[in-house]
């Protein structure tokens, strides 16, 4: 896969998610996907972004940059949201929070076979004012 198919394959992933169409998280991500080195499979994938989707209903993910390296792409995800309940164990409880993720993601047969994620949530917890 090219640097610039490679780009278009996770946008229309990140696109993907944004429709909430879950039916078709399988055409980008792989059955054996991995998560931060566990093993979560195609629908322990989406049963986790389902539940994210339920805490924040508003969840967005939006692509601050793009980094790419065939297979792999590096990302940075910024995220404006308002939490139902509790974020990172943190109670939110409706609270607007604004944090990013920093994300690599392997692909392999078109596909997204592993993900490295790091949420900055420290940031979060700045701004309910609980320190760092």
């Amino acid at each position: 896969m090219t640097k610039l198919e490679l780009l278009e394959r996770y946008r229309a992933y990140i696109d993907c998610l944004n429709r909430r169409d879950w039916g078709r998280l399988g055409d980008h991500v792989a059955d054996e996907a991995r998560y931060n080195g566990k093993t979560v499979g195609l629908g322990g994938y989406r049963k986790m972004l389902e539940g994210d989707v339920a805490a924040i209903p508003d969840l967005d993910f939006n692509i601050d940059f793009l980094i790419a390296d065939p297979p792999v792409i590096g990302a940075r995800l910024l995220f404006d949201c308002t939490p139902k309940g509790e974020l990172f164990g943190l109670a939110i409880n409706g609270r607007r929070v604004s944090f990013t993720e920093n994300v690599f993601y392997r692909f392999a047969n078109g596909k997204i076979e592993d993900v490295w994620s790091v949420i900055d949530q420290a940031v979060v917890r700045a701004q309910l004012g609980l320190g760092v």
